[in-house]
């Protein structure tokens, strides 16, 4: 232990690195009653803590090793740091990633000069790649995380955050892959401080820390999922699990959609936008406070990095407010005559619709894709799941139904067989409670809706695309009132993704 106190007290990381702001998360506060804190390793130059660690490491090998040249096994932000350190000390750097590695990430070790060799879809794929070619070419290997030199350089977190804090500090919440930076900043911590708890989070799917713990060994999982590839490790490593033995005192799980609500959280406060792996720390804390209850504390979280692909943030969007309670998600049977889909809005009251999905099945009942927005998580829902029940509507909830969340809310629709007079237009109804229901009060008795469509983006305008059976006779009056109703719209019946794909008749 003195060791490697004395190592992070003389690592070299700040040729490179600087000393994150810990800062106030006034709004999660506010909602979980205690005093939360947000470590801002994402602001590091490659925006994220692992340049600690591969630096220091890097910074004491001797010249001779250099100019052979380095090598690392990296899904992205060890990478960064290798590529990094390696450019400030002359050092040729070789970095294999896995296949899977986000675009952004592997952009920019090119842009540090770094030799990139992408090889296999995992970490572990990747680093026993990097292993052959050390032993081929007589490189020297950077491990990301299994090694004191590396353990020391993340443990500088540990020594920033006692600085920044001599307050009581509950409990400290950091991701966990290989166990690097829990290892470094919990040795340190604990040395000093040891009433303060030390809490990893992991995704439930990528488990290795835990079970590890568990079971008193270092286990290596089956498979691993991706979403947070920065901790997406089969085996945690043999001497930072040595340490996590000693130093931590819990391991907490949390799944994606809870991830997603903690990325949502730390935009909410700092306005920037964290990967996967960044927002563990803080998912992991809220999950903490929930199991105990506690109040009034001081709780700390490490963003540890913020190298996500934009293109993900579609996926971080849409399930963030299912991680918060924020959202149900609910299958419901409604009678298929006209009138049944207004009694269901009615009986939903003035509650937000995220999302609607519904098309012709049959001749006697619907089955309608909903997304209601909640205030009081949990148990509102099961006040709306009771309250259409009392109107004869059974209802399944989905919000934890993993099939229905990726796949199955795209998916409702198609050709309705049979169905006839159909008209197909698409709306923009203002973002408001009652616009839906002002719809379709509006609408003539007899005109039955056979296609329904909507899902909130966050915009002033929910997009809206409606299939109603108007006879012929009907369509003066059916256009007077959709001129009346006064929404932007467009009418569609003759598009051909329409008729190829939706059209009962085509």
């Amino acid at each position: 232990m003195h060791d490697y106190i004395k190592k992070i007290l003389t690592a070299r990381v700040y040729d490179v690195a600087i000393e994150s702001p810990l800062e106030i998360m006034s709004r999660l506060s506010r909602r979980l009653n205690n005093r939360v804190l947000l470590k801002r390793e994402d602001l590091q130059p490659v925006f994220s803590f692992k340049l600690r660690g591969a630096y220091n490491k890097i910074a004491h090998l001797p010249r001779e090793a250099l100019d052979k040249g380095i090598i690392c096994a990296s899904a992205g932000n060890h990478a960064q740091g290798v590529a990094l350190a390696a450019q400030r000390l002359g050092a040729k750097a070789t970095i294999v990633m896995p296949r899977t590695t986000p675009a952004i990430k592997i952009q920019a070790v090119r842009d540090r000069g770094g030799k990139i060799v992408l090889f296999g879809d995992t970490y572990d794929d990747a680093y026993q790649h990097a292993r052959q070619l050390e032993a081929d070419k007589g490189l020297t290997f950077i491990h990301p995380y299994d090694d004191p030199e590396v353990i020391a350089g993340q443990g500088t977190i540990g020594m920033e955050i006692l600085r920044q804090h001599p307050d009581p500090i509950e409990a400290i919440f950091i991701a966990v892959g290989g166990g690097g930076l829990i290892a470094g900043v919990a040795t340190y911590v604990k040395f000093l401080r040891p009433d303060i708890k030390i809490i990893g989070v992991e995704p439930d799917d990528a488990a290795s820390m835990h079970e590890a713990l568990k079971h008193g060994q270092r286990v290596t999982l089956d498979h691993v999922g991706l979403f947070a590839d920065g901790v997406a490790v089969r085996q945690v490593g043999a001497e930072t699990f040595r340490l996590a033995q000693q130093v931590v005192d819990d391991v907490i799980l949390v799944s994606t959609d809870e991830i997603c609500a903690a990325t949502k959280d730390i935009f909410d406060d700092t306005r920037s936008i964290t990967e996967p792996a960044g927002a563990l720390g803080t998912a992991g804390l809220k999950k903490y406070v929930e199991r105990t209850g506690i109040t009034s504390a001081n709780l700390i979280a490490i963003n540890c990095g913020a190298n996500i692909n934009f293109d993900r943030l579609r996926h971080v969007a849409e399930r963030a407010e299912l991680g918060e309670r924020r959202e149900a998600l609910l299958a419901v049977t409604i009678p298929e005559q006209p009138g049944s889909f207004r009694r269901f809005c009615q009986t939903i009251g003035k509650r937000s619709i995220t999302e609607f999905n519904y098309r012709y099945a049959d001749a006697r009942q619907a089955r309608v894709f909903a997304g209601i927005q909640l205030a009081e998580g949990d148990d509102e829902k099961q006040r709306i799941i009771a309250a259409l029940g009392d109107q004869g509507y059974p209802v399944v909830d989905m919000s934890d139904n993993e099939m229905a969340k990726l796949h199955v809310r795209y998916m409702v629709g198609g050709h309705a067989p049979g169905i006839r007079d159909e008209l197909l237009y698409r709306f923009q109804f203002p973002e408001r409670p009652g616009a839906l229901l002002k719809f379709l009060t509006g609408m003539a008795h007899g005109w039955n809706i056979s296609l329904f469509h909507y899902r909130n983006h966050g915009s002033d305008y929910g997009r809206v695309l409606v299939g109603i059976q108007v006879p012929a006779a009907e369509r003066a009056r059916f256009q007077q009132f959709v001129q009346d109703l006064n929404y932007p719209y467009r009418d569609e019946t003759d598009n051909p993704a329409y008729r190829l794909f939706l059209d009962g008749q085509g």
